[in-house]
């Protein structure tokens, strides 16, 4: 497999520091509201990314945290008249929900920043210890330019960098890129912790170089997140690590690409801002995912109702497929005779080309697509039943393997669709057409489409 390495700006042949086991980590959600589209992403992305070095038989140790200490968190506590714990607390659950929805496993460990404040502390006091930052009046700041790589993620030249939206002014800084590793407390109502510089809490790039440690050790296999987090969050976590652990952090940085919203920046000013809940409500969570793996990971795409509407047409022909096939094992014939399932299982091998080249799962879906017009082929060829066993089979592993299809039987139905099914057939059987167009028509309220086929009816659902 190859990876494209944001470090070195070229894909590279991937290979874990142990052969066994893939250490990754991956930036996770500041939980004060429910995650948009945007962050959605990388969730997704790199899910799959997990999801594909299992499949090849590779173990991995998955970390994706949670910053439940912020700005934005306590903005919105006050906002609400609660405290920033509850605000993180109810949003992490929320998260759990709409990752479920989008099929999105849980990690290895969901490191929260206030469970590992006494790691986080540990690791300034090394940085401070080191010389490598400095305290004013309880704040501690990390000194830039006592890491002589700062800027080799982002290629930026730390001489020409000028302050900015990305780079915090304070007056107390030596140098205005340096950055906070600790903040003093500034009020009452702020959440803080005991440290050897007073009452305050982390800096928000600390935190991931610690939990990273933590859990994964001093230098991981790969570090993820959005193509946004390069800089200024990835080169402060690069600095901060190497110059705590004197190690190499991450041997594979991977950043996804960006989202627009109707061919515009989200933005809330904009009335462009949509969270995952909000979509959830218009399409399902599986579709929704299916949208975002459709292009490859490091390219920007366009979030619209068109493009919404369009995966979920794609979708449902993958969906189709699949009831298609369990229709035919269900009722279909088998004589013994040859299958031509020899052709169709080649199609394996180019679904993991297309994902060994650095994860590109748009190649990977039109792999499938091309399964399915086979599949469709030989169904309309007269295929038996052992054939559609064996193509159900193989578009349940490449499909799952992109966190597709939910493995049900489809021909599992309530009792009262079962009859009013078996109603329409009685009805068609006595001429009585208009009766069965209406069933027809009912059912298809209740988002079902109803196939007649040589074999019986099939039943679709329309997801």
């Amino acid at each position: 497999m190859k990876i494209y390495n944001t470090l070195s700006r070229k894909k590279e042949e991937f290979v874990p520091i142990d052969e066994k086991e893939v250490k990754i980590y991956v930036c996770g959600p500041t939980v004060y509201n429910y995650f948009h589209i945007g962050n959605a992403r990388p969730f997704v992305v790199f899910d799959t990314l997990r999801k594909y070095l299992e499949y090849i038989g590779l173990r991995v140790k998955f970390v994706q945290n949670f910053t439940d200490v912020d700005d934005k968190i306590i903005n919105r506590a006050r906002e609400e008249g609660v405290s920033a714990s509850e605000i993180s607390e109810k949003y992490i659950a929320e998260y759990y929900k709409d990752a479920a929805e989008l099929r999105i496993e849980a990690a290895f460990a969901h490191p929260k920043v206030t469970d590992n404040m006494d790691d986080i502390v540990r690791f300034v006091q090394t940085l401070k210890d080191k010389g490598c930052a400095y305290e004013r009046d309880g704040d501690v700041y990390f000194s830039t330019r006592k890491f002589s790589d700062y800027g080799k993620l982002s290629r930026q030249n730390i001489g020409e960098l000028e302050t900015g939206a990305r780079v915090d002014v304070d007056e107390r800084k030596v140098d205005p890129l340096d950055f906070a590793l600790w903040k003093k407390r500034k009020l009452d109502d702020e959440p803080a912790w005991e440290s050897p510089w007073g009452l305050g809490r982390p800096g928000w790039h600390i935190e991931c170089s610690a939990m990273s440690k933590k859990y994964l050790g001093e230098t991981i296999d790969i570090h993820a997140g959005g193509q946004d987090l390069t800089f200024p969050h990835h080169e402060n976590e690069i600095a901060q690590s190497e110059s705590a652990n004197g190690k190499l952090f991450a041997r594979y940085w991977m950043h996804n690409g960006y989202i627009t919203i109707d061919d515009e920046k989200m933005s809330k000013s904009k009335g462009n801002f949509f969270t995952v809940r909000d979509i959830l409500k218009d399409y399902d969570g599986e579709t929704i995912r299916f949208f975002l793996l459709s292009g490859h990971y490091r390219n920007p795409i366009n979030f619209s109702r068109d493009m919404m509407e369009q995966a979920k047409a794609g979708f449902t022909r993958i969906r189709n497929t699949e009831s298609t096939l369990r229709h035919l094992i269900a009722f279909g014939a088998d004589s013994g005779g040859e299958t031509p399932f020899a052709e169709i299982e080649g199609f394996r091998e180019k679904f993991k080309r297309a994902m060994d080249d650095d994860l590109n799962t748009a190649d990977a879906v039109s792999v499938i697509f091309e399964l399915i017009s086979a599949i469709n082929t030989a169904v309309k060829g007269g295929a038996e039943k052992r054939f559609a066993e064996r193509c159900l089979a193989l578009l349940l592993e490449l499909s799952g393997v992109l966190g597709l299809l939910k493995d049900v039987d489809e021909e599992t139905v309530d009792a009262e669709t079962a009859a009013l099914v078996e109603e329409r057939r009685l009805a068609r059987q006595s001429n009585n057409f208009a009766r069965a167009d209406e069933i027809r028509d009912i059912l298809k309220e209740k988002g079902i489409t109803l196939k007649d086929t040589p074999q019986g009816v099939q039943i679709i659902r329309d997801h």
